[in-house]
């Protein structure tokens, strides 16, 4: 992949298709007429269960759709799979896996689909990818242009839940917290409940801060699940309304 060096982030022109730098060679993104919506969130914050049930309102209202996430690929989602259970991973050679799936499901999945008409469910995108590379201390100019390639969605949703809540809901959900959601290979804290609470808090942090670039909208996930569906449902609506 020839990455061409593009530090900087285009301003959207409203009603046009675009990629965030070169893209995909060959591809023209006028001709992807579907609809790209993510949600981000951390593990915990609803994110799967609400685009679960954005599926099932989107197909009952006759929109065909297709869902995509990390670690999906089907080119290197096992081997990233077993490479993280060593945890022993490099920032960077995390990094590159990581691009590697999202590369494979957009050239294989996302953009086909989308030139087909359908839309696309991100359960996250390259956000998350991006804020857990600079927590890490990888360089923002280089993640940006990694992931040149990327298409702007039409909608990104970033369900925003507080430390606190993330770890009753994953305790909750799972009896335990996951090694590299709770950054303990970043050493903040030997207590693994500490330093998850540090590792989101500053994940937080630096998703606020992307949002300052990249413009997508922030939603409460500290409310009820219905309370969030409703408000996704409504920005959605106005997105296929091409509002």
């Amino acid at each position: 992949m020839k990455a061409q060096l593009k530090n900087h982030i285009p301003v959207p022109s409203p009603g046009r298709r675009r990629f965030y730098g070169h893209g995909i060679p060959g591809v023209k993104a006028d001709e992807l007429v579907g609809k790209l919506i993510a949600v981000e969130g951390a593990d915990g914050s609803g994110r799967s269960t609400q685009i679960a049930r954005l599926v099932e309102w989107l197909e009952t209202c006759g929109h065909a759709t297709v869902q995509v996430g990390l670690k999906r690929s089907t080119l290197v989602s096992e081997e990233l799979e077993r490479a993280q259970e060593g945890n022993i991973l490099s920032r960077t050679t995390l990094s590159l896996f990581y691009t590697t799936d999202f590369a494979d499901q957009l050239e294989n999945i996302i953009l086909p689909a989308l030139k087909a008409g359908f839309i696309v469910l991100a359960d996250r995108y390259i956000y998350t990818l991006m804020a857990r590379d600079m927590v890490r201390g990888m360089d923002e100019g280089w993640l940006k242009n990694i992931y040149s390639i990327a298409l702007e969605p039409d909608a990104v949703f970033y369900l925003e839940v507080e430390a606190e809540e993330l770890v009753q809901r994953n305790l909750a959900k799972n009896a335990t917290l996951d090694y590299w959601e709770s950054g303990m290979d970043l050493g903040l804290s030997r207590d693994v409940f500490d330093s998850f609470v540090h590792y989101q808090t500053a994940m937080r942090t630096v998703f606020r801060r992307l949002q300052k670039t990249y413009g997508f909208t922030i939603v409460n996930g500290n409310r009820s699940v219905d309370a969030v569906t409703i408000e996704l449902r409504r920005k959605i609506s106005a997105v296929l309304a091409g509002k």
